[in-house]
């Protein structure tokens, strides 16, 4: 999986649902250990917008994201949900500060 940031708006009626179903993401990840990656959801100001990012570890075995129950429950109807749809771009660490993330 690479280093990716994921960026949307959704429907202001649909905002709380959403961030309903990343909490689920983020319950089962907690209760896997090691996944070989780093993964992090913020909702913004505007309590419609929502930013992920995924960093990778870059070593040992990784879960895919993907074929998690909880992650697959919070795609199923993201189009539905959102105004304006995900968009993914990939990047690069630069610097970071207390993710213990390696630059």
């Amino acid at each position: 999986m690479p280093n990716v940031v994921v960026r949307y708006k959704t429907k202001p009626e649909r905002a709380d649902e959403n961030q309903a179903l990343v909490e689920k993401v983020f319950a089962e990840l907690n209760g896997m250990g090691d996944t070989g990656f780093s993964y992090m959801s913020m909702r913004l100001e505007d309590g419609v917008s929502f930013v992920h990012v995924v960093v990778e570890h870059g070593s040992g075995d990784t879960v895919s994201l993907a074929d998690l129950p909880a992650f697959q429950a919070f795609t199923a109807d993201i189009a539905e949900r959102c105004d304006e749809p995900p968009v993914a771009v990939g990047g690069r660490i630069v610097g970071s500060h207390g993710f213990g993330l390696q630059t």
